[in-house]
């Protein structure tokens, strides 16, 4: 079976929103998943992993988890795509960290573009400092811009204004277009909300972030803070042993709320495709399908998982239940998955 494609996913801001202290969080939380890292701004990478990895060169840091951090010109971007996705490399995501002067919306154009065709657009996540956003935005007014192509606004640095957070928010948003916009102090944001953890048990690979950590510890306490990154979110779970009708499944997604960060799961859309189901990942308004085959003897059953913040949890699963067909009178005509294949690549909507 064909390896699935690795999402790629852009982490862009200004100078200083700390864009990199989410990256390092994301490596030490991990949890076993193999991240391949580009990073344009030289020497910005400053995990405890340095040290070792330095050996590799000062442009290349190699890691037996598979992660791979590189101080690159956008230029170069195929060049390093192709590195990172060798097969050796065994990688389960990548992230580009763009320079906090770059323009994001190019990356994702040269990603949309490129020849890789083991990668797939994996959404943009704009980082702001809440202290410094008006600040910011009057010497750098592009960022209206910027906020109202990403599909996921991390809000850091949400500490240090207090209870101005919530209009910051607010405003945020507005600026945005609805795009959701997740507070967070020190870039901790659950690794989940982004992309799929590896389980902890599953380890592949001579050198974990984990392993580095213990080796050179720095004093803090960070599994703590790794551990209870939960606390701040509320999951839900959804499951539907009937196919859902893929009009009224988009319907919902195109309306879900703000504070709704990530939706992951298998659909069953019956008689509309029954010979595949389709992995879904959505990240802020970032949605992407993959059809795969149903396994074989696999339940055909609809399960998902919806992360987020401030949630109606009873109105989203109200509002899932609506999305099931009702029966052979309910049936899907044949146009009712063109919508759901606008969010399928090209190359894997085909039969």
């Amino acid at each position: 079976m064909a390896r699935k494609p690795i999402p790629v996913i852009v982490l862009a801001g200004f100078l200083g929103s700390g864009k990199t202290t989410l990256l390092n969080h994301l490596l030490r939380a991990s949890r076993g998943t193999r991240i391949g890292v580009i990073v344009n701004d030289f020497g910005s990478i400053e995990i405890d992993a340095m040290t070792v990895a330095g050996q590799l060169g000062d442009s290349t840091v190699s890691l037996g988890n598979g992660c791979l951090c590189c101080a690159v010109d956008a230029s170069e971007l195929d060049v390093f795509l192709d590195k990172l996705t060798r097969p050796a490399a065994r990688l389960d995501v990548i992230v580009i960290e763009a320079s906090g002067l770059a323009e994001p919306q190019e990356l994702v154009r040269m990603l949309l573009a490129s020849d890789n065709e083991r990668v797939v657009y994996g959404g943009l996540v704009q980082v702001v400092d809440a202290a410094e956003f008006d600040a910011t935005r009057e010497r750098h007014p592009e960022i209206d811009r910027q906020l109202g192509i990403a599909d996921l606004i991390v809000l850091n640095k949400a500490d240090r204004i207090g209870e101005a957070g919530q209009l910051l928010r607010e405003r945020i948003t507005a600026l945005a277009e609805g795009a959701a916009v997740m507070p967070a102090t020190y870039g901790r944001i659950d690794p989940e909300v982004l992309f799929e953890c590896r389980p902890r048990t599953e380890r592949v690979g001579q050198l974990s972030f984990e392993d580095l950590r213990d080796d050179h510890d720095d004093g803090h306490d960070h599994e703590d803070h790794d551990g209870h990154l939960h606390a701040a979110y509320e999951t839900v779970s959804f499951s539907s042993a009937g196919p859902l009708h893929p009009r009224r499944l988009l319907d919902f997604l195109d309306s879900r709320p703000d504070g709704l960060y990530r939706i992951k799961g298998f659909v069953d859309f019956g008689a509309a495709d029954p010979h595949n189901r389709y992995a879904i990942h959505a990240v802020g308004r970032f949605l992407r399908f993959h059809p795969e085959p149903w396994p074989d003897g696999a339940e055909r059953v609809t399960q998902l998982v919806l992360i987020g913040s401030g949630i109606d949890t009873g109105a989203l699963l109200k509002q899932l239940e609506a999305a099931r067909t009702a029966g052979p009178q309910d049936a899907p005509d044949e146009h009712s998955m063109w919508g759901v294949l606008r969010f399928v690549q090209e190359e894997e909507a085909a039969p």
